[in-house]
């Protein structure tokens, strides 16, 4: 009886504490986007007066038939697949090698983190003039090596201009993702790569049997950080091609800050957000059963 009330007591004890942390989440997170799903519920009244009337799934109906926002969702899954996977591969590599033991692997860590610590806005204008048809460093090596006669307008064509803004992302957000691997790898004990060692298994078995599995919960959760960033990137393509050429770029953020900034619809620009954030919570939800899972193998 004693210990129940004990307990009891150490459970209230600790939602006190946890309750100024909720409330913080609750206003910083929940009311905003109960805002936004109000205001979706509305539409732009075509007047000279700047006045919004209840129309209620209205903005929602127009989201289904508005081939710009399928093009920019489909623009936004391509980036954030392709920046996520390369920042996977290249992170576990990098990670892998940061874990071993070499002088000087301290200021290795250390240089290592800069690109991620750089503002984005300042590193997109760098990766601008990176690419610059003119006189872009990338052009100029290319001529030098004889792998092109002519410059390559890297920003002007919609193949190439994704390429170049998914290749500064990865860039810029790979420390990240080694960062948090270089964690896991740390936490996996030496014992286990010697007694499979032992066994007779090679170096590329001891990855895939012992690292891969032991290491699942960070990739799980570099996997989601890294989703939700590149998801809702805006700064870096914004910097960099602006969502052109022709849209090739445009993102679903770069098209909710048009929507609302430009053209000044609100409602249709909150009917985005509020889809945008489903899309997320999925992709949290999944992320999630995908942990739970890792944790139980």
């Amino acid at each position: 009886m004693q210990l129940d009330k004990m307990r009891q007591r150490e459970q209230t004890t600790g939602w006190i504490l946890v309750a100024p942390a909720l409330i913080i989440l609750l206003l910083v997170f929940a009311y905003p986007i109960l805002r936004a799903f109000w205001l979706s519920l509305f539409t732009q009244n075509l007047g000279t007066e700047l006045k919004l009337v209840f129309s209620g799934f209205a903005n929602y109906s127009r989201m289904l038939g508005d081939g710009r926002f399928w093009q920019t969702l489909g623009n936004t899954t391509v980036f954030t697949v392709a920046s996520v996977l390369l920042e996977l591969i290249l992170g576990m590599g990098i990670a892998l090698v940061l874990n071993q033991s070499f002088a000087g692997r301290g200021i290795v860590r250390t240089i290592s983190l800069l690109p991620w610590a750089l503002p984005t806005a300042l590193m997109g204008v760098a990766w601008a003039w990176i690419f610059n048809d003119q006189y872009g460093v990338i052009n100029d090596i290319l001529m030098r090596l004889g792998l092109i006669q002519n410059s390559i307008s890297w920003l002007g064509d919609p193949t190439l201009a994704m390429m170049a803004v998914i290749t500064a992302d990865v860039w810029k957000t790979t420390p990240f993702v080694s960062l948090l691997l270089l964690a896991g790898l740390q936490s996996i004990p030496n014992d286990l790569y010697e007694a499979h060692a032992i066994d007779g298994a090679s170096s590329w078995q001891s990855f895939r049997q012992v690292t891969v599995p032991l290491l699942m919960p960070q990739i799980v959760i570099a996997l989601l950080f890294r989703f939700a960033q590149s998801f809702g990137i805006f700064d870096l393509i914004q910097v960099m091609t602006g969502g052109g050429p022709a849209g090739a770029t445009e993102t679903v953020s770069i098209y909710i800050y048009s929507t609302v900034m430009r053209y000044l619809d609100f409602g249709y620009g909150a009917a985005l957000v509020v889809c945008t954030f489903l899309l997320l919570v999925a992709a949290v939800a999944i992320a999630a059963y995908l942990l739970s899972r890792a944790r139980i193998n």
